[in-house]
């Protein structure tokens, strides 16, 4: 006895055999990721290494060559590039396809760990960081106020930011536009001439002597106190009564070289919402997250957070990601609905009859849905390419039906026999026409998700997708 058979003896064996397959699916659907593409793998990082106040040729020398030459000694490297600013060196390292882009990222970072007590004094610790499409930024929100911008930025800082950083999903949260507290020092390089001081000195001696370290422990009776040291300068007072250097037995302080002011760190960034100073928050996913819940979690938080805030403080989205990602998926999900209203006239059309129209396009959503089960155990995404592969499957689908039941018919109408006979030989006759039909598809398609190269990578999701539903 033949499958077909089988089903055919047992309708009630059948129908469970199909809707456990879309029962599934629908339940897979749900939980699948919504985006705009594919989440794809790019095997590349970037070393990134800071010294303040570095020309461009000590970075070049004594930073960017000696960390591109220990990279370069990584295996399955493609491309070795560097961009060296003031202060700066961006070493960008792109692998081979074939190398996994994780273990070339953590191979690169053992490697610059090994190099960090060769790097100048003052070397900040580089950062190595893997390039991933999945975790780019996904909505900025505006933070503004009538107030000092130093307390708008703590504002946004402790009572926003470091709030929304325990959404699930989110990766990370860039403050961008604030203004730090900053206690600046200005020097007179007069003064430091005729002291015999240079810029280093003074820099040396702010950071030895504003420090607070561990003091050890006391025991005091069954009680054991932790000691600390109070080194800390916290006014402008303190800084300018710091003691620089000695010159014969007279100490020589900030106020007597130039002065302190407590201000804020030299701005590098700037946001402005309406032509006035705000401060931007730009919010970063987890990779292989699902965007559109992101967001709206975050949207959620907010609302919940605005509550709290003081009334001159205002917040604005201006810029979400999922607006643009949700408008596109619903244009693709109404063609994927008009394609199948469009098949089933068409069939109509030619058929001229209710009853088979109806029986042939039920092979859509059967075979369209439990697609849906495929892709999330395969961590695919709604995203455009994967529902365009859905597209293009409703138009095959559906040709093995309408050609199986109108064989069926045939026999019906020319020899006369009844449905369930009608529909064994009708079936076991083109049962191999079609399964071979089917499988051809299946060859054409499914080599789209091997092929190399980034176009690939981009489009292996849409050759699986294709294959399954056929």
């Amino acid at each position: 006895m033949t499958i077909s058979d089988l089903c055919i003896n047992r309708p009630v064996f059948t129908w469970v055999l199909v809707a456990i397959p879309v029962v599934l699916g629908l339940v897979s659907y749900n939980e699948l990721g919504v985006d705009l593409f594919p989440n794809v793998d790019f095997p590349v990082c970037t070393v990134t290494t800071v010294l303040p106040g570095a020309s461009v040729e000590e970075m070049e020398t004594t930073v960017s060559k000696p960390v591109e030459d220990i990279i370069n000694t990584v295996s399955g490297i493609d491309e070795l590039r560097s961009i060296t600013q003031e202060g700066v060196s961006i070493v960008t390292v792109q692998f081979l396809l074939s190398k996994n882009g994780d273990v070339g990222t953590q191979e690169v970072r053992d490697k610059v760990n090994s190099i960090l007590s060769d790097l100048p004094d003052g070397t900040r610790p580089p950062i190595v960081d893997k390039f991933d499409t999945g975790s780019m930024p996904v909505m900025t929100i505006a933070v503004s106020g009538r107030r000092d911008f130093r307390e708008v930025t703590e504002i946004a800082r402790k009572q926003i930011k470091e709030r929304l950083e325990t959404v699930p999903g989110v990766g990370a949260i860039n403050l961008v536009g604030g203004r730090v507290r900053a206690m600046n020092v200005v020097v007179d390089t007069d003064r430091l001439a005729g002291y015999n001081l240079s810029v280093d000195d003074v820099r040396q001696a702010l950071v030895r002597q504003n420090l607070e370290v561990p003091g050890g422990r006391v025991d005091q009776g069954p009680r054991e106190l932790v000691l600390r040291t109070l080194g800390r300068l916290r006014t402008e007072r303190e800084f300018n009564d710091l003691i620089v250097a000695n010159r014969n037995g007279y100490p020589i302080r900030v106020r007597d070289i130039g002065h302190a002011s407590d201000s804020n760190e030299e701005p590098r960034t700037l946001a402005r919402l309406d032509g006035d100073g705000a401060v931007s928050l730009v919010v970063q996913k987890q990779s292989g997250v699902n965007t559109v819940k992101v967001v709206e979690d975050v949207k959620d938080r907010l609302g919940q957070l605005k509550a709290a805030l003081p009334p001159d403080i205002a917040t604005e989205i201006i810029r979400d990601q999922s607006r643009f990602i949700k408008k596109s998926i619903e244009e693709v999900k109404f063609h994927l609905l008009l394609a199948g209203v469009l098949v089933s006239a068409t069939i109509l059309l030619f058929i001229r009859d209710w009853r088979t129209t109806l029986i042939a396009t039920l092979a859509i959503p059967t075979s369209i849905i439990p697609t849906f089960m495929f892709m999330r155990y395969m961590g695919f995404t709604l995203n455009n390419i994967t529902m365009l592969g859905l597209i293009l499957a409703i138009g095959i689908v559906i040709d093995d039906a309408v050609v199986v039941h109108e064989n069926i018919f045939r026999h019906m109408e020319e020899d006369g026999m009844d449905g369930m006979e009608a529909a064994r030989q009708g079936t076991r006759e083109i049962a191999l026409a079609v399964l071979a039909t089917s499988l051809s598809l299946i060859v054409i398609f499914l080599p789209i998700a091997f092929m190399g190269a980034i176009v690939g990578r981009f489009f292996s999701s849409f050759g699986l997708t294709v294959a399954f539903a056929v």
